[in-house]
């Protein structure tokens, strides 16, 4: 009864925060580094999917439950976003939650509940939506783009294996990976929701925001110069 109460909690803050749909953008900046801060944050909730699979796998008993560990190279850690252009960190994150979605798309229907399933689906694409969003407003920043961490060595999610319980073992793997991943994301953008340092204050989305506007009217600008002769000395 616990754990239904529970489930029906994150699924009434997942239909809180509302994903924006793509081409719809809004030009909120700030509001846009929120939301995708918040939605990072609730998908690291390791009772949206890792806990019922180990649940409903049998896995949840002394000796099996400590083999669900994250394999390394599936997901980049938090170190190596930190490290990468926010650019970069945008399209590694797209790249990495379309490997999520295949990967769930494999799973049995009676691996997780279903409503959680479609729900968890549904919510990551309204996340690539939004980072589709950012990605727009930073195209007009100085920044250069670099190819995603998947590109550059970082392995796919693995092939479900034949033998069924290394199955069981992989997906709860994967899952256990998935959401510390999230919460590496959740670190990277709440590291950008604060103040920007005078140095990188050119890239926040407040920044690139207001260079559009004044690449959008330089002709208002010029005419509004004061003469000469008036400068204050």
């Amino acid at each position: 009864m616990l754990s239904r109460s529970l489930g029906s909690g994150l699924i009434l803050r997942l239909l809180f925060l509302h994903p924006v749909a793509t081409g719809n953008c809004s030009g909120n900046g700030q509001e846009l580094l929120k939301q995708l801060q918040l939605q990072a944050d609730l998908m690291q909730d390791t009772s949206l999917l890792l806990d019922p699979y180990i649940r409903i796998q049998g896995l949840d008993v002394s000796g099996l439950k400590e083999h669900c560990q994250e394999l390394p190279g599936v997901f980049p850690s938090e170190h190596a976003l930190q490290g990468l252009s926010r650019r970069g960190f945008l399209q590694t994150l797209n790249t990495k939650l379309g490997h999520v979605l295949h990967r769930l798309s494999t799973f049995p229907q009676d691996h997780l509940r279903v409503q959680n399933l479609g729900m968890v689906k549904l919510y990551i694409r309204g996340i690539r939506s939004n980072i589709h969003c950012m990605d727009q407003l930073l195209r007009g920043s100085s920044e250069m783009t670099e190819p995603p961490l998947a590109s550059r060595g970082t392995s796919p999610p693995p092939t479900p294996a034949s033998d069924a319980f290394q199955r069981k073992l992989e997906g709860c793997r994967f899952l256990r990976g998935y959401h510390r991943f999230m919460h590496s994301v959740g670190q990277v953008f709440r590291k950008w929701r604060e103040t920007p340092s005078r140095r990188n204050r050119r890239h926040s989305p407040q920044w690139v925001l207001q260079k559009g506007i004044r690449r959008m009217q330089p002709s208002v600008r010029d005419k509004r110069l004061v003469p000469r002769g008036q400068l204050p000395r």
